[in-house]
């Protein structure tokens, strides 16, 4: 920032001057610091890619959102498909007794004799 003479603290290449009676402000644009169309241009520029930027992230947003929400809707299917298969295996068990308690038990000895075995011999 630089003071100028009869005026305000501008810029380099810009003075004010303020007429004695008039609330106006006149600006005069130095040639020799006359760029300001490209820094005009520039900031068009950036802003035009921050724009891009941000309609980009809006765009992210939309599909990880409606993603969000079917996985949502995956896990209720899903709760409510295995809260249904609990409830028909209690049912079940408690309609035939522990029966088949005893049953899956001595299906996993077995398993695991079969297996002991299988390993004991292969040696």
């Amino acid at each position: 920032m630089a003071y100028t003479g009869g005026g305000s603290i501008s810029r380099p290449g810009l003075t004010s001057r303020v007429p004695p009676q008039n609330e106006q402000l006149q600006l005069r644009i130095d040639p020799l610091h006359g760029d300001l169309d490209e820094e005009i241009h520039g900031l068009q520029h950036k802003v035009a890619l921050l724009k891009n930027i941000a309609q980009d992230i809006e765009v992210e947003t939309k599909y990880q959102n409606d993603l969000l929400n079917q996985l949502e809707a995956t896990m209720l299917k899903a709760q409510a498909g295995l809260k249904n298969t609990m409830n028909r295996l209690n049912r079940a068990l408690t309609q035939h007794g522990s029966n088949h308690v005893m049953h899956v038990v001595l299906f996993a000895l077995f398993c695991f004799l079969v297996v002991y075995l299988w390993s004991k011999f292969s040696k």
